[in-house]
């Protein structure tokens, strides 16, 4: 009896064997297939985020490319009101020629022993001079007869006035004029008060 049960045991733990080398493999397969799994969850999501940078690289180009743009248009309209009020400075020395022509017309005509051809004369160049201005943009400011306007108008007195109402230019002493929309020189003018009390 004592030599027959090792046998009996050693002939059932012969036949469980194949079951446990089987049951190994199948885990190493397991193993490995969830080991290949997770690579390719690796690189799906690795792939995830390079598609994510490209989209943060194509927004951060397109807004440099706005930059730029919007610089670019911001220097052109600077360029461009650089060169519309270059004459400035001209027209200001323009006017001043201007003034003496306007000053020589108004003495010719309280001079009785003036000449017609002088006083023709210089209202021709006056009216060139004038048209000269207004080819370059600069234009007379109007003011007599109009409200008081501090933007284009300054005041050098005040006085009453039967024909003009309180607030209004009732004299225009210089003539004002402007470059575009830009003042070279406000008109000097006199206002009234209204009626004398």
């Amino acid at each position: 009896m004592s030599h027959h049960e090792p046998n009996f045991k050693g002939g059932e733990a012969s036949s469980d064997a194949p079951e446990e080398l089987e049951a190994a493999e199948h885990a190493a397969e397991a193993d490995e297939a969830f080991a290949d799994s997770g690579q390719d969850i690796e690189v799906r999501d690795s792939s995830k985020s390079v598609d994510e940078r490209v989209l943060e690289a194509e927004k951060e180009v397109l807004m440099a490319r706005a930059e730029m743009e919007n610089f670019r248009k911001r220097m052109q309209r600077d360029l461009e009101l650089q060169i519309k009020y270059a004459n400035m400075p001209l027209m200001k020395d323009l006017l001043e020629v201007l003034d003496n022509l306007q000053r020589a017309l108004e003495a010719a005509d309280g001079n009785e022993g003036a000449t017609q051809g002088l006083r023709e004369g210089v209202a021709m160049v006056s009216q060139q001079m004038s048209d000269v201005l207004s080819k370059f943009g600069c234009k007379k400011i109007e003011a007599l007869g109009l409200p008081f306007d501090p933007n284009f108008h300054e005041a050098i007195s005040q006085m009453p006035s039967d024909d003009y109402a309180k607030g209004t230019v009732m004299y225009e002493a210089a003539i004002g004029y402007q470059l575009h929309d830009r003042v070279v020189r406000p008109s000097h003018v006199i206002v009234s008060t209204g009626p004398a009390e």
